[in-house]
């Protein structure tokens, strides 16, 4: 090898122990951050389970309303406010631009 290649295979072991050092770091740094991402996988497979079993959902909608009607119209309500403020919220992201 030429002294030019030599250097450069040289830079390139360089970085890329530079690069696995500053990933074991990120690693041990974002450590704590792993119980939130694990409940935010646990919600999103949760929202992805209703997706899949909307009639579980529905059935025990209509359970609630039949055994506690007044409770049942107060949570309807915050599902619907909880709802349109996701509608606005999507709206709003999806006109700004990337």
């Amino acid at each position: 090898m030429n002294a030019g290649a030599l250097e450069l295979a040289l830079k390139r072991q360089r970085l890329q122990i530079a690069s696995a050092n500053l990933r074991s770091d990120f690693g041990r740094h974002a450590a704590g951050l792993a119980p939130a991402f694990g409940a935010a996988d646990c919600a999103l497979e949760g929202a992805r389970w209703i997706g899949r079993n909307p009639q579980l959902v529905v059935a025990a909608g209509v359970a609630l309303a039949v055994v506690r009607p007044r409770r049942a119209w107060r949570w309807g309500r915050r599902a619907f406010v909880g709802w349109q403020a996701w509608r606005r919220l999507r709206e709003f992201l999806d006109r700004q631009p990337a």
